[in-house]
């Protein structure tokens, strides 16, 4: 699984019928599940998402986690992270497919609200509009295959 997160002071995604997630401070996290992914890489990435220490310390160091601030996550799907750039126009052919990607993406976001975190969700599949402002700006590439 791939995951660009960002570290917020607000997140929101809103599809045709309206808004599907908002959080205040936390983490969004844009999420892909790639080919031969299964539950195993979703829960490697669901805590070291809820556990990175990348919120500030009083001393204003990144040295605090998502759980350590009481933060929320906004997790989105996007199997545009999958994508393979050789040439001009990208081809994802190494995303897992819509029916085992939403499977996972489902189950990855119930393991950091396992953690306690308040997790809100895009809507898979749908054609979304994300709005945030980034905190630091902090935004960092995670990725299961180099774990």
């Amino acid at each position: 699984m791939r995951a660009l997160i960002q570290r917020v002071s607000s997140a929101s995604v809103t599809t045709e019928t309206g808004v599907a997630g908002r959080i205040e401070n936390g983490l969004l996290v844009f999420v892909c599940a790639m080919r031969g992914d299964t539950e195993k890489e979703g829960d490697w990435l669901a805590r070291k998402i809820t556990n990175l220490r990348i919120f500030r310390d009083d001393a204003d160091r990144m040295n605090r986690s998502l759980l350590e601030v009481g933060g929320a996550a906004l997790v989105v799907s996007q199997f545009t992270l999958a994508a393979e750039t050789k040439g001009n126009r990208p081809g994802f052919s190494s995303a897992a497919s819509p029916e085992e990607a939403q499977h996972l993406y489902e189950d990855f976001s119930e393991r950091i609200r396992s953690f306690g975190v308040s997790v809100q969700n895009g809507v898979f599949g749908a054609d979304m509009k994300v709005a945030l402002v980034n905190d630091g700006p902090v935004t960092i590439w995670l990725d299961t295959q180099t774990r």
